[in-house]
């Protein structure tokens, strides 16, 4: 059964999700944009009898606050701090990473930082190398270069209900089997007071990310975490060179590339699933 819960860090609500036995492996589940623990909610159930599985809300997404920019740095970094403050005071300090999409900036400048904490890392359509970034990206990159009303003005179509809905089903084979609750979901807290000027400084701010991409292999090469690459290879966002590429700094990796879009989950779940329990099974002996 999951359990749905509340920590305060920092003065704000930071809402996560916990299933399973605290004497069982951990794993500790980062969600991507736009959604939030609510992505992992059926991997939770299929996990729960064998691992102890952690899945919190970042600042501004999900059920945790979303405080205004005035009062809050919305960057990865900041993200990234607070999520490792999250697991300090759940007494977590051993555990594999599951990361997807923004769960990746956020997972690995944790990992970097904390090396020692990580058994293992399980990558879904989480990025860290420069070729897994599509030209679906070039709006982006106009806005890092300079920002302005101009170039702010096309990334803010990634906050509009059919970018959403785009989200969940682009590179789907069975686009009408995905379930209209995450973007529903999704959107409600999207459309909610401060959000779109939070979600705005993160996709400035996620230029960051590609200068922390260095780092981050030095880490894999470093440290040689075991790792589990599961990856939607028609995810628009995310290219299957970007899955591929963590071979070049990993030895202990499997990567498999799945027929489905960004949201695997949500076709391939009990795929995922039983990749997860096949690779960590060795690992966590």
């Amino acid at each position: 059964m999951t359990s749905y819960k509340t920590i305060t860090i920092d003065g704000l609500n930071i809402f996560y999700r916990e299933a399973g036995s605290k004497t069982n492996p951990t794993i500790v589940l980062l969600h991507g944009y736009p959604a939030s623990s609510h992505m992992y909610r059926d991997l939770i159930n299929q996990l729960s009898s064998q691992f102890h599985l952690i899945a919190p809300d970042y600042p501004g997404f999900g059920n945790s606050d979303t405080p205004p920019i005035a009062q809050f740095e919305y960057s990865f970094e900041h993200l990234a701090d607070i999520t490792e403050r999250f697991l300090k005071e759940l007494g977590l300090n051993r555990f594999s990473l599951y990361v997807q999409d923004y769960g990746a900036p956020v997972g690995f400048r944790i990992a970097t930082g904390h090396p020692e904490w990580i058994q293992a890392l399980i990558v879904q359509n989480g990025n860290a190398y420069e070729e897994g970034l599509t030209p679906a990206w070039q709006a982006f990159r106009d806005l890092w270069s300079q920002r302005s009303q101009a170039t702010e003005t096309p990334v803010l179509n990634f906050l509009k209900r059919e970018t959403t809905i785009f989200f969940y089903t682009a590179g789907t084979r069975n686009p009408q089997n995905i379930n209209p609750d995450n973007w529903n979901l999704d959107q409600y807290f999207l459309d909610q007071p401060n959000n779109a000027a939070a979600q705005l400084e993160l996709f400035y701010n996620y230029r960051k990310n590609l200068e922390s991409y260095p780092q981050w292999h030095e880490y894999f090469r470093q440290y040689q975490p075991p790792t589990l690459v599961v990856w939607g290879k028609n995810d628009p966002f995310f290219s299957p060179e970007g899955a591929n590429a963590f071979k070049r700094d990993l030895k202990n990796i499997e990567v498999h590339l799945l027929d489905t879009g960004h949201f695997a989950l949500e076709e391939e779940g009990e795929t995922i699933a039983n990749h997860i329990r096949r690779f960590l099974s060795p690992v966590l002996k």
